[in-house]
């Protein structure tokens, strides 16, 4: 039978390897004499703050003895004692200690009772932004009730996906796809917010279907919830209720936008142009603060530049001097929307043939600086604008090598694979490789080896992920 190793002999050990009294490594740890004496006598359980303050008096990394003191004192308690377990995790999560925080999740999360406890914790974690070691905690949860028709199993559903969401499209594909069954379970406010990014994670991964199913639900849920809100019995006492992210209008408006952009992506400009007139007009909105009139404002801008957009994309080349003076108008403050329209310029410029070289060099710092944009938090600029980069990068290559800069040509061809391959977008990816090989004559020796090394690491990840399989025929 395997002794499991203890604390307690590690410190004993050590006090005499070092020739150290009890008051003196309790000098050096900030502990007193009698806490010394009792952990190394076995009379005294230990705290994490305690384990802490003797790992580092040993001169040892900080969660070292992580492990044993899972074994040692959490493991072994029945019932758990979570005064000893509670600040402990949150250390692990402080340290990022993730195995730590999985060993233990999975040892006390056979009780349901103990899922309210760690369904908070999970919840302050994610408000601090440590959202590895919260996953682990949503998961456990969520493992737990899995047979539970609970709405904080919908909760934990739904911040599993929203952590999860990132580069990886494939990985989005799947995590939305394990989201939705759950949204009908969230409270009806989250359920807007919820609908509103699945649909932008959908939008990023061009599923024009589920993107113009969850407009339809979202539009039907706001409407309802907007209806209610506006009744003039059911307007008292409300100053309680849930509130959503942005405005409740907002989401129908937004049901809107969606679908103009699904009715774009398919070519069908006419039916597009409708449902932008519908969120340009907003008269029907019964609030009058100044929020409302922000979203208003908004939802009027995003109209104007997507009425030229649907001209333009449809052929209408004389709306481009205006669209362009649209572009320039942008605030600084949100280069993604630069971004987004200059995308729409180059898309129209390489399927109508124009010279849009005076717009590129007009733009040209603002291009420059797309590749280093901030990172945000919002589902939106996580999934579209990433696609949008290698997009862009792709319609940029077209533009230049058709009109035989090459040495351009090549260097956003190159930049367009490799976002391509962060955010695993075949399709992409394979144009790409379509692109240069139409093109290839006139790459440069270095141009060419960059692509071939290119195109082995993606090979040699894509066997890491999948690994390969032999077979005979």
């Amino acid at each position: 039978m395997k002794i499991t190793p203890t604390i307690r002999a590690e410190l004993e050990q050590y006090l005499k390897q070092e020739g150290l009294s009890m008051m003196e490594f309790g000098h050096i740890a900030g502990m007193n004499r009698g806490i010394v004496s009792s952990i190394v006598s076995g009379n005294k359980s230990m705290s994490v703050n305690q384990i802490d303050r003797i790992t580092e008096a040993m001169g040892l990394p900080e969660g070292y003895f992580y492990n044993l003191f899972i074994e040692n004192y959490i493991i072994i308690d029945t019932p758990p004692n979570m005064r000893r377990i509670e600040p402990f995790l949150y250390r692990c999560a402080e340290l990022d200690k993730l195995d730590a925080i999985r060993r233990v999740v999975g040892t006390i999360m056979d009780n349901l009772l103990y899922s309210p406890k760690l369904f908070d914790m999970a919840e302050v974690l994610l408000a601090q932004g440590r959202h590895d070691a919260a996953l682990l905690f949503y998961e456990g949860v969520a493992e737990t009730e899995k047979y539970q028709h609970s709405e904080r199993l919908a909760i934990c559903q739904y911040r599993m996906f929203t952590i999860q969401v990132g580069d990886d499209q494939s990985r989005n594909l799947k995590a939305a796809t394990l989201f939705e069954p759950y949204i009908e379970r969230l409270d009806e406010m989250d359920q807007l917010d919820a609908l509103k990014d699945l649909a932008n994670v959908y939008r990023s991964l061009r599923k024009w279907d589920k993107v113009e199913e969850m407009a339809g639900q979202m539009r039907g849920k706001a409407e309802v919830q907007y209806s209610i809100k506006h009744q003039q019995k059911n307007r008292k006492n409300r100053e309680h209720e849930k509130e959503t992210r942005n405005p409740l209008f907002g989401y129908i408006a937004y049901a809107d936008l969606l679908c103009a952009s699904v009715c774009e992506a398919q070519g069908d400009y006419q039916q597009a142009l409708l449902y932008t007139y519908a969120y340009a007009n907003l008269d029907w909105v019964k609030e009058t603060d100044e929020d409302t009139q922000h979203w208003v404002n908004l939802f009027s801008q995003w109209a104007e530049g997507n009425t030229y957009v649907n001209k333009l994309l449809s052929g209408d080349v004389s709306v481009l001097p205006d669209y362009v003076e649209y572009i320039a108008a942008t605030s600084t403050a949100n280069e993604n929307e630069k971004l987004s329209k200059l995308l729409n310029v180059m898309i129209a410029a390489n399927r109508y043939e124009i010279d849009v070289d005076d717009v590129l060099s007009r733009f040209e710092t603002n291009i420059n600086s797309f590749a280093h944009l901030p990172t945000s938090s919002d589902i939106y600029t996580q999934q579209v604008i990433p696609d949008y980069f290698a997009w862009f990068g792709y319609e940029m290559a077209h533009y230049y090598l058709h009109r035989v800069k090459y040495s351009d040509g090549f260097k956003y061809l190159m930049y367009a694979m490799v976002k391509s391959h962060i955010i695993s977008n075949e399709t992409y990816f394979i144009n790409c490789i379509g692109l240069f090989m139409r093109f290839q004559v006139h790459a440069t020796p270095e141009i060419k080896t960059e692509f071939s090394n290119l195109i082995e690491k993606v090979w040699l990840s894509n066997v890491e992920k999948n690994g390969i399989v032999n077979r005979c025929e």
